[in-house]
């Protein structure tokens, strides 16, 4: 699975990420009240689709140098 989801601490509004247990480069895409995290592919794309005002879709293109 590509997407994690992220909790959110409902007292306080807040979400917390161990980066140091993050490998590498990743993002975290907040829409809609919900917190998901992705680590980003060494070598392609990554694009974030948004309809109306909200995520919709994340899709990922990989590939690898030759």
């Amino acid at each position: 699975m590509k997407l994690q989801e992220i909790k959110i601490d409902p007292s306080t509004m807040r979400l917390e990420v161990d980066i140091i247990e993050q490998k590498g480069n990743f993002a975290i895409i907040f829409s809609d009240g919900k917190a998901k995290l992705t680590a980003l592919p060494q070598h392609g794309e990554t694009k974030i689709i948004t309809h109306q005002g909200k995520v919709k879709r994340v899709k990922f293109d990989e590939g690898e140098e030759f």
